[in-house]
């Protein structure tokens, strides 16, 4: 099986630091002043980093997938190897304590979504509920794995969902166009703490710098368990 392998020219190279931003792996570094692919496993070859780069250092090829570093051990699972070396892959159980009152029927949660759709790539720019909103920008799993997310988040914002590692879209372009031609009172993203979510988060700091204009915005993120890491 051939797996696809980012290839940095360091003569090239000329240390701007653009491809550390690009890659949603977080697979690439800056070592001594020079981008270099520090977690082989972590790469997705899908080549983001590739266009960023001012000078051409960045090159693919193709390469056996044993040629590669191996993907880490899942200790939590008994230490079998894991499919893919993304820590967005690993497989783990979430233990959860069972509710005090698991026999009483829980009180109805109602939803705090105020429009639709809800996906960034469908949503249309001009949209009226843009006009004053409070943005939210969230990857598609932290609603699943944060609770409360309705309370916490969607209430009283405009959401947008979208998963960087899945969609073959540019999220900066359309984020700019959406902040740039509505009055948008406030940003906030809310990722999951796995490296691919990185994308969300630099693709709506691409967007907000590229509108013009200053507008708050903050970044929370949750764990896969469920917990809020930064806030």
């Amino acid at each position: 099986m051939k797996k696809n392998k980012i290839i940095i020219d360091e003569e090239l190279c000329v240390g701007c630091g653009l491809c550390v931003e690009a890659c949603h792996e977080g697979a690439i570094e800056l070592v001594d002043g020079k981008a270099k692919v520090v977690r082989e496993d972590y790469c997705d070859g899908l080549g983001n980093c590739l266009p960023v780069c001012p000078v051409g250092a960045i090159s693919i090829e193709e390469a056996e997938v044993e040629d590669l570093a191996p993907a880490p051990k899942n200790e939590k699972e008994g230490g079998d190897p894991l499919p893919c070396g993304c820590p967005g892959t690993h497989s783990r159980k979430i233990e959860r304590h069972a509710e005090a009152d698991a026999g009483e029927k829980p009180a109805e949660v109602l939803s705090m979504l105020s429009q639709w759709p809800i996906q960034i790539r469908l949503v249309p720019v001009n949209a009226p509920y843009f006009d004053g909103a409070h943005l939210l920008i969230a990857a598609d799993c932290t609603a699943f794995a944060y609770g409360d997310f309705h309370r916490k988040f969607i209430k009283r914002r405009v959401t947008l969902i979208g998963c960087p590692k899945l969609d073959d879209a540019d999220y900066a372009e359309k984020l700019t166009a959406i902040i740039k031609h509505n009055d948008i009172k406030s940003v906030t993203v809310v990722r999951m703490e796995v490296p691919c979510c990185g994308g969300l988060e630099y693709a709506t700091k691409q967007a907000l710098m590229a509108s013009g204009k200053m507008i708050p915005w903050q970044v929370v993120t949750i764990s896969t368990d469920g917990e809020i890491l930064e806030d």
